[in-house]
Order: structure tokens, then sequence, then C-alpha cells
């Protein structure tokens, strides 16, 4: 019992295997969608064709032999003996031997009149079948419209010769009208065949485009993909060096900036020493506005993004500011949702605008507003200091950046300042949530 039921199990995988062996070979096939893919096809499909004709001839001459030899009809017998070995041979030599098109066409001559010869000698269905057959193989080697549409009509002209040559041989009339009423449903379905085969191909060859398309769609993916690995790339090495020179130019700046000022506060404070205070507290501040921003810098080269929200970045560094240096800065500030680089560049222009207050202007007092008007971030930041003569003022390093800046982010800024009544930075920028 258990031998009987392995042997099952084994005929069952073999039955198996050779059925995804077949869907496999199918598939690789019908998967192929280059020109020798598609020839491929048509050489399996002409072959396929190949072995149904033989088939259909042995068993057209199973079917007429016994009655030629009873009639002896030894000439038809002959006849149609002859054209069936010269219609399989012609096959063979179309399939495995001849691979110029060209040379096919004396093939293609010989194997019509021979099949023609047969639906001559023979009745019924088996001949219609098997000039459809032959015709087929014609269509396939026609890989235009045109030249299937004209063997088309040559097919259906010799069909009715031949049908004629038929009722003719066994003693019918050859009255026109007869001949058509009675070869009427064979040319029709010649016709309808001719569509069928002509929907298939056209059906296949838009299968095929359509795989090309996909194909080359596909390609063209990879490329696209590889093209955006490259912008990639190149905007993240442009960021970098953007940073790098950022680093290098503002914490360059701000650091010779500190050491002048704490030179200045040494030489004055036995003289002096409350300016000396002021200076030696805005040089601190200066310092920490500096290892900010170099730590931003280290953040964003790193990839870390900042968990704070804009508000709260903006009141740290307010509180940072106050914290033990003695100045006063009153704030109104709207919690905003700004992109990641808007928001670096508020934080970086109020760093640098309480610094340059303190350092330049000797401020003590500051008011800070942000806050949204018509669709616009307003940033509005003004000190009491001892403010600057605007028309022999020169904008700085910080400033200057400041400026460049806000017009990358769509934007603008504007300084204010009269002698003895404080500076003002007054900034615009579009509000959006891009990230820039």
């Amino acid at each position: 019992m258990k031998s009987k039921q392995n042997n099952k199990e084994k005929k069952a995988w073999r039955d198996w295997s050779a059925s995804g062996y077949l869907r496999g070979y199918f598939t690789r096939m019908f998967k192929d969608n280059t020109s020798e893919g598609e020839r491929r096809v048509i050489i399996f499909g002409k072959k396929m064709l190949f072995a149904i004709l033989v088939m259909v001839e042995c068993l057209l001459l199973i079917q007429h032999v016994e009655m030629w030899l009873e009639k002896g009809k030894w000439i038809s017998l002959l006849m149609a003996a002859i054209s069936v070995g010269v219609l399989t041979t012609m096959q063979i030599l179309n399939l495995f031997y001849i691979k110029v098109d060209k040379h096919r066409i004396p093939l293609y001559v010989v194997q019509t009149l021979s099949v023609c010869v047969l639906v001559a000698l023979t009745q019924g269905v088996t001949p219609l079948a098997l000039y459809l057959l032959v015709v087929t193989q014609l269509y396939l080697d026609a890989f235009h419209e045109n030249g299937r549409s004209w063997i088309l009509f040559v097919a259906l002209f010799l069909y009715a010769a031949s049908f004629s040559c038929q009722i003719y041989l066994t003693g019918g009339e050859l009255n026109p009208f007869i001949i058509s009423r009675e070869s009427l449903g064979a040319l029709g379905t010649i016709i309808l065949h001719f569509l069928g085969v002509q929907f298939i191909l056209t059906f296949y060859r838009q299968y095929l485009q359509l795989q090309r398309t996909l194909a080359e769609l596909d390609e063209s993916k990879k490329e696209l993909e590889k093209a955006y690995e490259v912008v990639a790339e190149v905007s993240a090495l442009e960021e970098r060096q953007r940073i790098a020179k950022a680093i290098h130019d503002t914490a360059g700046h701000s650091l010779t900036t500190v050491i002048m000022q704490t030179e200045s506060a040494k030489r004055i404070v036995e003289d002096n020493p409350l300016e000396a205070k002021q200076k030696i507290i805005a040089a601190n501040l200066q310092a920490k506005t500096t290892l900010e921003r170099l730590r931003e810098s280290v953040h964003l080269l790193s990839g870390l993004t900042e968990g704070s929200t804009l508000k709260g970045a903006l009141e740290s560094i307010l509180h940072e500011s106050s914290d033990g240096t003695g100045i006063r800065i009153r704030s109104e500030i709207e919690d905003l949702v700004v992109s990641p680089a808007k928001g670096r560049f508020l934080c970086n222009t109020l760093r640098e605008g309480i610094s340059n207050g303190l350092r330049h202007g000797n401020a003590t007092a500051f008011w800070f507003e942000l806050k949204v008007v018509e669709g616009k971030i307003v940033f509005t930041l003004s000190d009491n200091g001892k403010g600057i003569d605007m028309d022999k003022w020169q904008e700085g390093f910080g400033l200057s950046s400041m400026r460049e800046r806000a017009c990358a982010l769509g934007g603008e800024v504007q300084f204010h300042s009269d002698l003895e009544d404080g500076f003002e930075i007054f900034l615009t920028i579009p509000m959006d949530n891009e990230e820039e």
C-alpha cells in the first residue's frame, strides 16, 4: 500500500515538474521582447502548425485512399501522394534549412500549388483545414499587413479555382452561380480565419511593443535614479562646503572680535571699569554665539535636527543673552511653524543682532518681536544703543551675510538707526513650510 502511494507521489511530482518546465519555457519565450524573441515565437508557431499539418495530411489520405482504390483512381492517388510529399518537403525546407526570406518565395509557390491540388482531388472539411494551415504559415512569414491582405486575395482566388476543378473532376456542372453557392461557406471561413490571425498577430506585436516601452521606461527610471543620486551627492557636497565656509568665516570673524574686545577691556579696566565690564560681557556673549553656531554646523554635518520649537529656540537665545549680563530684553513671540532653514536663519539673526548691539552700540536693553502679517514673517529687533550715522555707515560681514540669506529665502531686511537713538533690524520672509 505504501509502495503504491509512493508511486503516485512520484508520478504527481513528474507531472508537476513537466508542467513547471513548460510554463518556464513559455514564460521565457514570450517574455523576450526583442526581435530575436519575436522570431523564435514565430518559428515555434510554424513548427506547431507543421506538426498539425502532417496529422491532417495523414487524415486526408486515410479518408480518401480506400475510395480511390475501390474506384481504381490510381492517378488521383498518385497525384495526392506526390502533393503530400512535396508539401511536407517544402515545409521542412522552410522551417529548418532556408534562412533567407527571398529564397523562400519558390517554396511558397510550390506548397501553395500542392495544397491546391489536394483541394481539387479531395472533398470535405479536411482539405479546407489543410488549406488554412498552409495559408496561416504564409501569414506568419508576412511581417506587414499589406502582405497578408494580398495573401488573402490570392488564397480566395486559388481556393475558388481549386474548388472549380474539384467540381469538374467529380462530373459536376461548371456553373458560376453553383460554384459560388457551394464555395461560399469555405470562402467565408477563409476570410474569418484571416481576421482571426490578423487579430492574434496584431495583439502579439502590440504586446511586444508594450513590453519594449516598459523596458525603456525601466531603463529611463534607472538612469534617472542614478542621476538623482549624483545630484544628491553634489548637493550634499555643496551644503558641506557652504557650512565649512560659514564655520571658517563666521567663527574666525567672531573669535577675532572676542580677542579684540578682551584686549581692549584689559587696557581700560583700571581707568574705566564700567566700560571694560561691558566689553567683557559683549565678548562673552559673542563667544557663546560662536559656540552655538559651531554646534549647529556640527549638527547639520552629522544630519541631526533640533527637537525644540522655533519659539523655544528664540526664547532660549534671549535667556542666554540676558543671564549674567545685566541687559534687559522684552519680547513678543508668536508660536510659528517654519522650515528648518528659516528657523536657523531667524535664530542666527537674533544672535547677530544682540551681539552687534552689545559690541558696537553698548546697548543695555532690547525689544524683540516675531509675528505673521499678511502671510509674511515679520522679525523686529531694536536696542537702546548709541546708534550710527546711516549716511556714513557701511555694512559689516555679519549684516551683509544676513541680507544675502534673507534674499535667498525670498525676503528682505532693512536696518534703521540714528545717532544716540539705537539700532533696529526689520526682517520679512515668506511664511511657508518648505525646506530651503
